[in-house]
């Protein structure tokens, strides 16, 4: 699902532009305070289990929903939005984010006529999931409010921009299921880093378990494997698998994954098993070309091609 559009908004209008919304972000009432005063913007697109929404009234105006079955974090990128959420009095402004619980009312008591946001929708199930893959713990409560400004607030912000900025306006690159899922996937583990910043970890991860993922995308390195799959096959939060991984390995579980694929890949140029470079990186689990590419010749010391020429 991808919207785009813009339009300057009657109170009239408005109702159609919101039910627009509705279908997009999350179903809602909205009430007028203040007529028109610029155009209304509209831009979303489907990542799975998380949409990205641009939204901008361009009138001033109060909007209540439960969002049902999903959270919404809305960042504004002008104006003010104001809100109670869990009876808690949030103010929002430009580097911060407004954190909506699922399936709890929440009242944007103010929602400025120049107020654009950016919204993440992510389903409960999904972050649930997230959560307790990455801090190993089963959460059902978030902050009310994020500061965007310092530490992993700024890097989520910064994946939201740049990865919202392509997609909203090329929301071809979210037809992919695979593409989808990786963005959903970056964008999520950000964001839950963001709210429950690192702590100290408490004792070591036993090599085993270091074993036990490797030997996992040993045997079946094609699989498209994120963060969270390698995390549950440990046993262990995302966090403490990578400290591990650098402690015992001195590199990342997707470092190691590439390494693995590389290998793949080079076993079967050598052998002349493949009858193009594409196919032997396909094969293997590269989705981009141009990252394998680069990648195969800062390890191999010469690109593919030339590898597949001398067999």
């Amino acid at each position: 699902m991808s919207t785009t559009g813009t339009l300057t908004a009657s109170s009239e209008e408005l109702d159609g532009f919101s039910a627009s919304v509705a279908r997009a972000y999350f179903p809602h009432d909205l009430a007028i305070r203040a007529q028109a005063a610029g155009p209304a913007e509209l831009r979303a697109v489907d990542l799975g289990p998380i949409r990205l929404a641009r939204i901008g009234w361009g009138s001033e105006v109060a909007v209540e929903s439960d969002h049902p079955g999903a959270w919404a974090v809305n960042v504004p990128r002008s104006g003010v939005l104001e809100a109670r959420v869990g009876g808690r009095h949030v103010l929002s402004l430009d580097g911060q984010a407004t954190v909506c619980p699922p399936d709890q009312p929440t009242r944007m008591t103010r929602w400025s006529a120049d107020c654009s946001i950016v919204g993440m929708r992510v389903d409960r199930d999904y972050l649930a999931d997230e959560v307790s893959a990455l801090v190993g713990m089963h959460v059902d409560r978030l902050p009310a409010q994020l500061d965007l400004r310092t530490g992993g607030g700024r890097t989520w912000m910064a994946l939201l921009t740049s990865i919202g900025a392509e997609a909203l306006v090329s929301p071809e690159l979210a037809r992919d299921p695979r593409v989808s899922r990786r963005l959903a996937g970056t964008l999520s583990a950000a964001f839950v880093t963001a709210c429950f910043p690192e702590e100290p970890m408490q004792g070591e991860i036993r090599p085993r378990i270091v074993s036990r993922v490797v030997a996992a995308m040993e045997e079946d390195p094609a699989r498209d494997w994120t963060a969270s799959d390698l995390a549950r096959t440990a046993g262990v939060g995302i966090r403490r698998l990578q400290q591990g991984f650098r402690h015992y390995l001195g590199s990342t579980p997707t470092q190691e994954l590439t390494a693995i694929r590389l290998r793949r890949v080079h076993a079967d140029l050598l052998a002349g098993n493949a009858d193009s470079v594409t196919e032997a990186a396909y094969r293997w689990g590269f989705t981009h070309l141009g990252r394998f590419a680069a990648a195969y010749k800062n390890h191999y010391g010469v690109t593919p091609s030339h590898t597949l020429r001398c067999t």
